[in-house]
C-alpha cells in the first residue's frame, strides 16, 4: 500500500511537471480589442468654473498576456457652449490585475494630444484606472477615470463607461 502511495505521488508530480514544461512552451497568442464608450469630460480651468460635456471615445489595442496591453484612444465630442473638445488622441501601456477569470482591474500611463477650444492643443502624459468585466465570451463592460492633461493652469479629465470586443 505504502508502495502504491509513493508510486501514485510520483506519478502525478512527474505528470504535473510535464504538463507544465508543455504550457510554458506554448507561444503566447497576442489578442486585439476595439471598443467604444460614452466619455463624461471636465476640463477645470485655475480661477474659472470648470467645463464638462459628454462625449464619445473609441479603442483599440492589442492584449499581449493577461497582465499587459499597449491601448490606442480617440475621442471628440461635447460643448459646454465655452469649451469644445475637437478630439483627443493617445497612446497607452496597461497594466491589468486579473481578480476573477471574468473581472479585472487596470491602470493605464501614456501620452495624450487633446485640441480643446479653451487650451488650443495641448500634449501630456496620461494615467489613469479602471475595471472590466465579462458579459460574454469575447465582450467586457468596462469604466474607467482618465487624467489625460495636467498643466499648471488647468486639467482635463474624463470618466468613461462602455463595451469592448475581442477578437
Amino acid at each position: 500500500m505504502k508502495n502504491l502511495t509513493l508510486a501514485t505521488l510520483t506519478a502525478a508530480v512527474l505528470a504535473a511537471g510535464i504538463a507544465t514544461t508543455a504550457q510554458a512552451q506554448q507561444p503566447v497568442q497576442a489578442t486585439p480589442y476595439v471598443g467604444a464608450d460614452a466619455m463624461f469630460w471636465k476640463l477645470n480651468p485655475d480661477h474659472h468654473s470648470s467645463r464638462n460635456d459628454v462625449g464619445l471615445r473609441v479603442n483599440g489595442g492589442m492584449k499581449f498576456n493577461e497582465f499587459f496591453a499597449l491601448e490606442g484612444q480617440l475621442g471628440t465630442g461635447g460643448s459646454d457652449g465655452y469649451a469644445d473638445l475637437d478630439y483627443l488622441a493617445g497612446i497607452y501601456a496597461k497594466g491589468i490585475l486579473p481578480v476573477t477569470p471574468q473581472a479585472r482591474l487596470y491602470g493605464m500611463v501614456g501620452g495624450t494630444r487633446v485640441n480643446a477650444d479653451y487650451g488650443g492643443s495641448d500634449s501630456d502624459v496620461s494615467y489613469g484606472a479602471g475595471a472590466e468585466m465579462d458579459i460574454a465570451p469575447n465582450l467586457a463592460l468596462g469604466a474607467d477615470y482618465m487624467r489625460y492633461l495636467d498643466k499648471s493652469d488647468y486639467t482635463f479629465d474624463a470618466a468613461s463607461v462602455g463595451l469592448s470586443y475581442r477578437f
